[in-house]
């Protein structure tokens, strides 16, 4: 599976590509877009839905991972994320991918364990489990590739429990036959 993780931001969106099978994962590329806060906003807008949709078209993804927002103590800080991760999601929808949200806090827990890590460690925790040489720059893409290895952890244990749900029905069908035929 190859999955797009994005850390939303109004001035730099994050973005990071990593694919695997579940256990294993490897980073593909990872980057940022940048826009000027003396462009109107719209105008960063729109930088921000070509450059995701760049990404897409370059590595095809099949999921693509987002930073839940947050509830900033600016409204407009706020409001402006908000429209940041809308872009972003329709983006995501157009290229048919399948979208899933995760909080900061669960990002943290998952790629650290703890869910108040600073920033600077869940850089750190992403260049171990990439095995980088270095910690990915800026702090946006690191951002964007942790909600993409969170992706992995969850949507892997989410497949787990499917399996062991469809072993149990079928157990359970395969029971019932078994009375039935007595």
């Amino acid at each position: 599976m190859r999955v797009l993780g994005i850390d939303p931001g109004s001035d730099t969106t994050g973005w990071g590509v990593i694919e695997g099978d579940g256990r294993h994962y490897r980073l593909l590329e990872y980057g940022a877009i940048r826009s000027s806060s003396r462009q109107k906003f719209p105008r960063r807008l729109l930088q921000i839905s070509n450059g995701i949709e760049e990404v897409i078209a370059r590595h095809s993804p099949e999921a693509c991972a987002l930073e839940d927002g947050f509830l900033a103590t600016n409204v407009k800080v706020t409001l402006k994320l908000g429209q940041v991760r809308g872009v972003a999601m329709l983006v995501a929808e157009r290229a048919a991918l399948e979208v899933y949200e995760y909080s900061p806090r669960t990002v943290k827990q998952t790629v650290v364990g703890y869910g108040n890590a600073e920033k600077q460690q869940v850089q750190e925790m992403v260049r171990v489990l990439l095995s980088l040489t270095s910690a990915p720059e800026p702090q946006d893409a690191a951002d964007a590739l942790a909600v993409a290895i969170c992706h992995f952890h969850h949507a892997g244990l989410t497949q787990r429990l499917f399996a062991a749900e469809a072993r149990i029905k079928l157990t359970a069908s395969a029971a019932t036959r078994r009375r039935v035929s007595r």
